[in-house]
């Protein structure tokens, strides 16, 4: 499989060309899937954060247009959503949305294989990514959710405001985490959860 770096437009880098999305969003939305925010994927989140001593961790979901965190681990605590509207449903999450050309993941989703990003500024083609200088992003650990038919249907990944060796021990276990994620959403598929 080839990789054709990002074209750059200004100082914002396109994320490459998707031809799986249409076919991705179909399964997410078979799976019920990147539409809400699930305390299971919280927790997952938080358990991503405390693996890597990180002050943030999501598990991301991504269709044609966005990113969606239906798993969220941030310091200020805002893996658990918004307060409750008057009738009682949960109001929309604007944190866990986030366009395509932002972030890291979208990238992983595409190579269909982790990404792992000690310093993001080492990387031209990362460094001028908007979570850089808006976020305060720095480093970037990620590895794609590959489900039993073969579709990348998102990431778990942390980040960091601070350079991280993550190293080999890193890149494995994020990906064993990201295995053990899919196991846990074929689960899901067959009623075990």
């Amino acid at each position: 499989m080839s990789y054709d770096p990002p074209r750059p437009i200004g100082r914002l880098l396109l994320t490459p060309e998707d031809k799986d999305a249409p076919e991705r969003v179909r399964r997410l939305r078979r799976l019920g899937l990147g539409e809400r925010p699930e305390p299971v994927f919280d927790a997952f989140a938080d358990r991503l954060a405390e693996v890597a001593a990180v002050p943030y961790a999501m598990v991301n979901f991504i269709d044609e247009n966005r990113q969606f965190f239906a798993g969220l681990h941030a310091p200020d605590g805002t893996g658990s959503g918004g307060r409750p509207a008057a009738d009682g449903a949960e109001p929309p999450d604007v944190r866990r949305y986030m366009a395509r050309d932002y972030g890291f993941c979208p990238h992983v989703v595409v190579r269909r294989k982790a990404l792992v990003l000690e310093d993001v500024c080492d990387y031209p083609r990362f460094a001028g990514n908007p979570v850089v200088d808006e976020i305060g992003i720095r480093s970037y650990l990620g590895a794609p959710l590959i489900d039993r038919t073969g579709i990348a249907l998102g990431t778990i990944c942390v980040v960091d405001i601070e350079p991280r060796p993550w190293g080999r021990a890193g890149l494995e276990t994020i990906k064993a985490l990201a295995a053990e994620l899919v196991e846990q959403i074929g689960r899901r598929e067959s009623g075990g959860i």
